[in-house]
């Protein structure tokens, strides 16, 4: 997503943004001081700006689009945090191996063109016992539950019918059911997962787990 459309994205979901702060506040609660903070896809950077407000954390954001990376960089300079924003993809992750205590994905994993691969490198990136948590859709999410959520962000006519067009056309085509998800993370260096489901999503829950060796030791 670049240019004009980019800014579109931007404009739209900054009318969401309670919902950022809220997880930001959510996730913060369990983070320890001076964690290390990986966010995949972070558009325009509203979360991870968010967080980087609530405490002395170490935020990363990478994006496959060079337009997000420039807004959220612009953003979180606009609002005095230190987080910083790189270009790249979530299935090459330019990152060393075990850096992250938390990954987090929000509303962006069901575009990735190579999943496994993505989530075979949040794996990778994490430290033992660390977390990624992957919020997004629900392909069985009703009609009637996306029109209420759409409805509730209170955005113009058109804005409005253009969000229900792209979930209905785009986004409900791409999205995962909570079997297709724990079947991924089944095949992915994961193993395992666990799933909740809200209002017209789910979370993903999912951990590095220590090796045993190092259990034992």
């Amino acid at each position: 997503m670049e240019g004009g459309l980019a800014a579109w994205y931007a404009r739209i979901t900054r009318k969401d943004l309670g919902e950022f702060q809220r997880l930001a506040r959510e996730v913060a609660k369990a983070l320890p001081s001076n964690a290390r903070v990986l966010e995949v896809a972070p558009g325009p950077g509203y979360l991870t700006v968010a967080l980087a407000k609530l405490g002395p954390f170490k935020i990363t954001g990478l994006d496959i689009s060079q337009s997000f990376v420039r807004m959220a960089s612009e953003q979180a300079k606009r609002e005095g945090v230190a987080a910083r924003f790189i270009h790249a993809s979530a299935s090459d992750i330019p990152l060393e191996d075990g850096l992250f205590d938390l990954i987090i994905c929000r509303a962006a994993f069901k575009n990735f063109s190579e999943p496994l691969k993505a989530l075979n490198e949040m794996h990778r990136v994490l430290k033992p016992n660390g977390r990624a948590i992957i919020i997004d859709l629900r392909k069985d999410a009703s009609w009637e539950e996306i029109v209420a959520y759409v409805d509730g962000l209170h955005i113009s006519r058109w804005n409005t019918w253009m969000t229900k067009f792209t979930f209905k056309h785009m986004l409900l085509k791409r999205a995962y059911t909570e079997g297709q998800m724990a079947r991924l993370a089944g095949e992915s260096d994961f193993k395992d997962c666990e799933i909740i489901k809200n209002a017209v999503g789910m979370e993903v829950n999912l951990t590095r787990r220590q090796p045993l060796a190092e259990q034992a030791a």
